[in-house]
């Protein structure tokens, strides 16, 4: 958005492996010595668990049953937009964090669930972190795509996607599966209409593919591990990208078409360390010129 206050984008479903790509974030960050700010993209759901629970009936009752975390009715997407244009004024930042299960409750001393208080840093930092839902969505109302300066999407294939969420959610929250599985399929409009097409707004697209039978996801004992991945790369701008160092350094990769490089799963952290930290320094360093 601006080059005094640049901002990341990372963009990906519920349980698509965004919080792994914040942490391979964070690991340049401090390498590089790169002060950043940090939000997340559940602060800004509209309601918390109880409340999200009694809107989603109240919607299928008056016959929506399309209602769901993917859409826009349900987080504050507005407030996301301010809180993205207050930082490239000024580098202010307003958050919050959603209390997911109890080791983070002990944490933050709010009841699973529910929402911290919001607070407004005003601390130096050299660029803005978004990690969430909606990074880079654009529709007739809402464009929080034209803030970010890298755009970052997380994409596993479905079916992967769909193991992810129902090991997460009953392992850590102890949801049934068939409770799980009624989330997703009534989420599903919402994942075509608003998250799927951000993917086209992304500047790179890590796309994890499993090697291994997850045909009936439904079933899966257990999430492919990444030895038994591939990750798809997908650049929307090539030019610039140095493939033949990319292949050089990231064995057993290659190329499936022009702006698209295949990796072994295992290889993903050393493949974003490589390539993000030429996009990171550049927006650093443009913006450490401007101060």
């Amino acid at each position: 958005m601006t080059a005094k206050h640049p901002i990341i984008s990372v963009t990906g479903s519920s349980g698509s492996g965004t919080t792994s790509v914040r942490q391979t974030f964070e690991a340049i960050f401090r390498r590089e010595t790169v002060r950043a700010q940090f939000i997340e993209g559940d602060a800004f759901h509209r309601y918390d668990r109880v409340a999200m629970r009694d809107a989603t009936a109240e919607q299928a009752a008056a016959g929506n049953r399309e209602f769901s975390h993917f859409g826009p009715e349900a987080n504050l997407l507005d407030k996301l937009i301010e809180v993205f244009e207050a930082y490239g004024r000024s580098g202010e930042v307003t958050t919050r964090h959603y209390v997911h299960d109890i080791v983070e409750a002990e944490r933050y001393r709010v009841a699973p669930g529910t929402f911290t208080d919001w607070e407004t840093t005003r601390e130096a930092s050299d660029l803005l972190l978004y990690e969430g839902l909606h990074g880079a969505l654009v529709t007739d109302e809402i464009n929080t795509a034209k803030y970010g300066d890298l755009k970052i999407g997380v994409v596993p294939v479905i079916n992967l996607e769909w193991i992810q969420k129902i090991s997460r959610d009953r392992l850590i929250r102890g949801y049934s599966t068939e409770a799980v599985i009624d989330v997703i399929l009534g989420r599903m409009p919402d994942y075509a209409r608003y998250i799927c097409p951000q993917f086209t707004e992304t500047d790179i697209n890590f796309q994890r593919v499993p090697t291994v039978d997850t045909s009936n996801p439904f079933a899966a004992r257990w999430i492919p591990t990444a030895d038994e991945s591939m990750v798809i790369i997908r650049f929307a701008n090539p030019h610039g990208i140095d493939f033949r160092y990319l292949l050089s350094m990231v064995h057993d990769s290659f190329m499936s078409r022009a702006n698209s490089i295949v990796i072994p799963g295992a290889k993903l952290d050393l493949a974003m360390q490589l390539i993000l930290t030429p996009f990171i320094m550049k927006l650093v360093e443009r913006r450490r010129r401007l101060i």
